[in-house]
């Protein structure tokens, strides 16, 4: 059996997509993130969570428009590395910002919606990385698996208005974000609507 070309191109994704956590950390142990330390890591991790799962996203329509079968191969590495951020961004404000007051950190799921939307978007996360294997995509079927993460996209879109409603007022570049995913999810509806329209002769054909 021949083995996959460009071997090289999950692990070498990994590498680089963990780097800028690896940075944050020493810089933190460093002390040298600045004078707002943790509000600096807070964001980094945040935005680099959004942009990995949109990457994610990105990679089926990328196969659509292009014919590339690369984007395929690592869209299950894009999704993880996001998680990965997403969960070091609530690990950031749970420890450092909340010193893990649990009461403090429940209020504020519930009575600040920006914090309740980030809350449900990593909620939203976790099944994806649970189920991101292949024996997952076996048991559950794949059918049932796709439409499971789909879920991505909901994420993804309480990720940007996450990102909008903490920065407040110049919301341009939470607004570029959002207007990506509109584009990618425009792009996977029409792919279904093809799809549909080619179907419909055939199941006329066999009525």
């Amino acid at each position: 059996m021949a083995s996959p070309p460009h071997p090289w191109l999950n692990p070498a994704l990994t590498v680089g997509g963990l780097a800028p956590l690896v940075v944050l950390v020493i810089q933190g142990a460093q002390g040298s993130l600045g004078a707002n330390a943790i509000e600096r890591a807070l964001n980094q991790t945040g935005l680099t969570a959004l942009v990995l799962l949109l990457a994610s996203l990105a990679c089926t329509p990328l196969r659509l428009l292009s014919g590339w079968t690369w984007p395929a191969r690592v869209r299950r590495t894009l999704g993880l590395l996001a998680f990965t951020y997403a969960v070091a961004h609530l690990l950031t404000y749970v420890v450092l910002d909340q010193n893990l007051a649990l009461s403090a950190l429940a209020t504020d799921v519930v009575k600040r919606p920006f914090i309740t939307v980030g809350f449900t978007a990593l909620v939203l996360l976790v099944p994806l990385a649970v189920t991101s294997t292949k024996a997952s995509v076996r048991r559950l079927g794949f059918p049932q698996w796709q439409r499971l993460h789909r879920l991505a996209y909901a994420a993804a879109a309480l990720g940007v208005v996450h990102f909008a409603w903490r920065v407040k007022r110049d919301v341009t570049e939470p607004l570029v974000y959002g207007a990506v995913l509109a584009l990618l999810l425009a792009v996977r509806v029409g792919e279904a609507l093809r799809q549909r329209r080619a179907r419909a002769p055939q199941t006329r054909r066999v009525a």
